[in-house]
């Protein structure tokens, strides 16, 4: 098989066998891996290339993901398997794991913090998105034994912000009640979050 390419658009290179198209790479790809046009090639040789292009190609879509937000590993997967085969995947989730890029449990810790403090989520409420996003359940366990997270103090603070306005209108206190456990918490939890807020004996 004889191998050439041609250039396209900005960095891209286009790769052909005995004059028709297989694969697109890039010029820092190519630079490092160049093989002379009119070189022939064996099926091993370039299944061997075809293989280093896509292990290139989902490092790079990893860098591009991490860059915007952390993921946990089965959600960076998840996304890797939209546009790159399942080896080149692993290949590549695997390298970010040992360059430190990629870690459920330093993820998860963020997370918990995040739905903890900023969102106000029920226990349940976070471990249910834990869950979702694929942190491992020893993982989930064993946050969730270190970190502390107040149920009835979430509450308050939603009904004194979030939920004050709808308090005022006909029914509120049937309407964020229940909205309050659709986010998870309990009758429980929600009783006595009004009973210290009514009685003023909560405190911010």
């Amino acid at each position: 098989m004889i191998i050439t390419h041609t250039k396209g658009r900005g960095k891209k290179i286009h790769l052909h066998l005995d004059g028709e198209y297989q694969i697109t790479t890039d010029i820092d790809f190519w630079a490092e891996h160049f093989i002379k046009d009119g070189t022939d090639i064996d099926e091993d040789e370039w299944q061997n290339l075809v293989e280093k292009i896509n292990v290139k190609k989902a490092v790079n879509k990893c860098y591009d993901l991490l860059s915007r937000r952390d993921h946990s590993i089965k959600e960076l997967r998840t996304k890797l398997l939209r546009t790159v085969d399942e080896n080149s995947a692993e290949i590549a989730i695997n390298r970010m794991i040992e360059y430190g890029y990629l870690d459920d449990e330093k993820f998860a810790k963020v997370l918990i913090k995040h739905l903890r403090d900023d969102k106000k989520m029920s226990s349940s409420f976070i471990k249910k998105e834990m869950y979702a996003r694929g942190i491992s359940s020893d993982i989930i366990n064993e946050l969730f034994e270190e970190e502390e997270i107040d149920n009835t103090s979430s509450v308050c603070e939603l009904i004194l912000t979030k939920y004050a306005r709808k308090l005022t209108q006909e029914g509120g206190k049937d309407k964020v009640f229940a909205a309050l456990m659709r986010k998870g918490f309990s009758y429980s939890d929600i009783k006595e979050a009004f009973y210290l807020i009514e009685n003023e004996e909560y405190q911010q």
